[in-house]
């Protein structure tokens, strides 16, 4: 294969990536609030659509970027006007559909034009045919989400709206469909890897910053500490599959698996970090708040089971080890709803990820050791 295998993440990037960290905080915030113990429906659908349209942004950011990024300044220039446009996007949508999310829209239309322009001037630079292909189909993609959010800023009423939900939804399935293009040209595996570890530890920063009101001199308990201990968990088994059982340097990968798995670890985690918070306020309905718990780790760990697509041969994720997981997390659950008190629930919501993590890190220990 022609191409590098390997590619250095930039300072640029990572100065990109910062913007993510306000993003992230203002779209969880959205979750924070309680209406009758409950986060209510609209509520819930409007905070998974910033973060889809977010996150698709980053992610088709991420992936011209690995395929036909470079140090030049029409590409550093592009990544500062989408950096402002995303930190004013972070500031213009409420928990409720209002007019707010029709300068949202507007917004999130112009991002998308402005990712739309960087593949069509992309079009007019590659020469091979794979290349023009995929700049083709992504342009035309961000085209289409950029008239339908436009049309639903601009047109504010029942089918403006609706029209914008579909483009938003229709062009984050779309490149999923895209492989029998992008495997003409493939993804620098990674690159990939170490900028999606690169915003998940972002987002366990925002679950960090969650906890942190546990942390203080008058609320510190041994709770506190199991709380902790359940997020450090999470990271843990996160670092576990993707710093020692994936395969970094696989080659001829499209990476959309990679890209569309790391949404479901995004949502539990958002879940996670919230339900934290509910279930020790006393105006939580705590079946709710327990459901949404182990649901974010439900999620969460449906996340990694998918990255096991792209462990090493020897390392990939026994069947055994899969059911501990699913048993494990169910029994937590059920026990949880049993004994809805705080102490109980951090506690057996602490032994159930511990539990995941030890079980593999012990897979990974044998396996190391039967290679040796």
């Amino acid at each position: 294969m022609a191409k590098a295998l390997s590619k250095r993440v930039s300072l640029v990037e990572l100065f990109y990536d910062l913007v993510f960290v306000y993003m992230v905080s203002r779209a969880t915030g959205l979750i924070h609030h309680l209406h009758n113990g409950v986060v209510s429906l609209p509520t819930l659908a409007i905070f998974f659509l910033v973060i889809i349209v977010f996150i698709n942004s980053w992610m088709v950011q991420m992936v011209f970027t690995n395929r036909y990024g470079r140090s030049s300044w029409t590409n550093i220039i592009f990544s500062f006007i989408d950096m402002a446009i995303v930190l004013y996007m972070s500031n213009v949508f409420t928990a409720t559909f209002d007019r707010h999310l029709a300068t949202f829209f507007i917004a999130a239309g112009l991002l998308s034009l402005t990712l739309c322009l960087q593949y069509l001037i992309t079009y007019f630079q590659v020469h091979k045919a794979a290349d023009k292909r995929i700049a083709r189909a992504f342009s035309w993609i961000l085209g289409f989400r950029t008239v339908t959010l436009l049309i639903g800023g601009l047109f504010y009423n029942a089918v403006g709206i609706t029209i914008a939900l579909a483009g938003i939804i229709v062009s984050w399935i779309a490149p999923g469909f895209t492989g029998h293009h992008t495997k003409h040209h493939p993804i620098i595996f990674s690159h990939m890897l170490e900028r999606l570890t690169a915003l998940i530890i972002v987002m366990f920063g925002e679950t960090i910053v969650g906890i942190a009101d546990y942390f203080t001199q008058e609320t510190f308990s041994i709770q506190s500490l199991l709380i902790f201990i359940i997020v450090v968990g999470l990271f843990f088994t996160y670092i576990v599959e993707f710093d020692h059982l994936i395969n970094e340097h696989r080659e001829g990968e499209t990476g959309n698996l990679l890209i569309y798995l790391h949404y479901f670890i995004l949502f539990g985690l958002s879940l996670v970090t919230v339900a934290l918070k509910f279930i020790n306020e006393p105006e939580a309905d705590q079946t709710f708040a327990i459901s949404f718990l182990y649901l974010g780790m439900a999620l969460f760990y449906l996340g990694l089971a998918l990255a096991n697509h792209y462990n090493h041969r020897h390392l990939v994720v026994t069947t055994p080890i899969r059911i501990c997981f699913v048993l494990s997390t169910l029994v937590g659950y059920v026990l949880s709803l049993l004994f809805p008190s705080f102490a109980t629930v951090t506690l057996v919501a602490a032994v159930v990820v511990v539990l995941n993590a030890g079980v593999l890190v012990n897979f990974l220990t044998r396996r190391q050791a039967a290679q040796q």
